[in-house]
């Protein structure tokens, strides 16, 4: 399946929903304010929340004064740029600490552990040398479905009794890596509600432990958000960020999503790249997160 086969097909519920509607706004008619006040309900419908919204409709409107436009099919192309504005371009990710030890985080539900499963296979591929480290202890299923995972990819991981503290297997599993020289680490951490106090400040010391385990580190922190949660997903990247560093955001389930549009808010209003997107059920359905790609997939069924 080609590339854009792929974003096509993984964004089909988010481009056949609010986006969908596009189409018969932007239509032969003229721009009135009931054209914008539609475009504004599509947006917020689509999750990319009121700031982004907002922002975004007030370009087009000097847009529209400054090049005269009158017919509002002439503000698909404008709109389609407005929305590959607010999407950067991903930092390209390198391993030039040895080991690079990533920590994921997430809550529960999120696909955090899969999401591990699907990396470790990508950089498997690559012809990385992967060791994982199970330290969500609080949720045994968690540990053997890592765990199951690491025997079907051939690559070992470190685990710690049910309900052990989670710190320690971090310890011990950043302390393994470098003892058996592997190029990348990455650590499942507990789900953490956000709203949870005593369990962000466990993170926290998740977080801790390995930077003293190995200076430097963790070296990336990725945030695991579940699509279909929509705005909810925002409030969750706010927490963890203030939490411990996020570097990076993976958009799971984006295929069986119509919320889509909560990139643009991730992304406009928390400043967090988006690193990759889960556009299906296979290892290599999670592909680097690409803007172009993400555009023209979820205005696929508009104009």
């Amino acid at each position: 399946m080609s590339i854009f086969s792929r974003w096509k097909d993984g964004l089909s519920k988010t481009s056949k929903s609010a986006f969908g509607q596009i189409a018969s706004i932007l239509g032969a008619s003229d721009i009135t304010d009931e054209t914008w006040d539609d475009l504004e309900a599509i947006l917020i419908q689509a999750d990319l929340g009121i700031e982004t919204t907002t922002s975004i409709l007030d370009s087009l409107k000097r847009l529209t004064r400054a090049q005269g436009l009158i017919r509002a099919s002439d503000l698909y192309t404008s709109l389609k740029q407005e929305l590959r504005s607010r999407l950067a371009t991903p930092p390209e990710i390198n391993f030039t600490n040895k080991p690079t030890i990533i920590l994921i985080v997430g809550v529960n539900g999120s696909g955090k552990t899969t999401t591990i499963a699907k990396l470790t296979s990508r950089f498997n591929n690559e012809g990385k040398k992967i060791l994982l480290g199970a330290a969500d202890t609080f949720r045994a299923a968690a540990v053997d479905q890592l765990e199951v995972w690491a025997n079907r990819l051939n690559v070992e991981v470190v685990a710690g009794a049910p309900e052990s503290d989670p710190g320690a297997v971090a310890f011990n599993t950043v302390q393994a890596g470098v003892a058996r020289r592997v190029d990348i680490i990455l650590i499942d951490t507990a789900g953490r509600l956000h709203t949870r106090f005593n369990l962000m400040e466990e993170l926290k010391k998740v977080y801790r432990v390995v930077g003293k385990a190995h200076e430097g580190a963790p070296h990336e922190v990725w945030l695991v958000l579940d699509s279909t949660t929509g705005q909810n997903a925002l409030q969750q990247a706010r927490s963890f960020k203030e939490a411990v560093n996020v570097t990076g955001v993976i958009l799971s389930k984006l295929d069986s999503s119509a919320r889509g549009g909560m990139a643009f808010a991730i992304q406009n209003e928390l400043g967090l790249p988006i690193l990759f997107a889960g556009l299906g059920e296979k290892p290599e359905d999670l592909t680097p997160f690409d803007p172009d790609a993400f555009i023209d997939g979820i205005l696929t069924n508009t104009m």
